[in-house]
């Protein structure tokens, strides 16, 4: 097995085993999926791991995000995780760096680089928290919310708990669709490799 493909069978197990509610693209089953994984580890033989998943994402304590639930589309690259993954929110929110519509993430206003070193547990524990705890306005995806975020602040949070009352719901999460979802819309986190000929959207170095 390549070194990839034991990362991206790693990764995923990490998140199955975390706190995190995962869903799998076309496989509900996390104890199938874990008992798959024991089995490839005891007869050494490779095991093809879902590289398209669900997470289901709180919003930050202490942000006007707090209270909120959303679906997060993830898609990892036969590359990764030299290639970063792409995420994307399924329901809607309002927040400057995310795109109202698509729900693409523009992850290049966290001054961080994404690594190798990273796993998709820092992707919900890290980045997307503080992506929503600290927006962007001057880099925005949604010019409407980073507008409203420099010229009237209270208006502007009192907009995003209005979304998170109306789209950030378990119902919404529930209710929303995976197979209506196109990954090309997704923004990727960013790339290790910097000579390649087409650079993600939203790459983390650029700031």
């Amino acid at each position: 097995m390549s070194s990839p493909k034991r990362r991206i069978e790693t990764d995923v197990m990490k998140m199955l085993m975390s706190d995190y509610e995962v869903t799998l693209v076309n496989d509900n089953s996390m104890s199938a999926m874990r008992e798959a994984y024991v089995v490839s580890h005891v007869t050494n033989l490779s095991l093809q791991f879902r590289q398209e998943f669900y997470v289901r994402f709180k919003g930050p304590e202490e942000t006007p995000f707090q209270g909120g639930l959303w679906k997060i589309h993830v898609e990892l690259p036969d590359g990764y995780p030299y290639k970063s993954p792409s995420i994307g929110f399924v329901n809607r929110i309002f927040h400057p760096n995310i795109d109202e519509l698509s729900g693409s993430v523009c992850l290049d206003v966290i001054n961080q680089t994404w690594s190798p070193m990273y796993d998709m547990v820092n992707i919900f524990e890290v980045f997307l928290p503080q992506l929503l705890r600290y927006p962007n306005p001057t880099d925005p995806l949604n010019g409407e919310a980073a507008a409203l975020m420099m010229r009237e602040p209270k208006g502007y949070e009192a907009k995003v708990k209005d979304y998170v009352s109306k789209y950030a719901t378990r119902e919404n999460v529930d209710d929303a669709g995976a197979d209506t979802e196109d990954s090309d819309d997704m923004s990727s986190v960013g790339s290790y490799d910097e000579e390649d000929d087409e650079e993600p959207a939203g790459t983390m170095d650029e700031v």
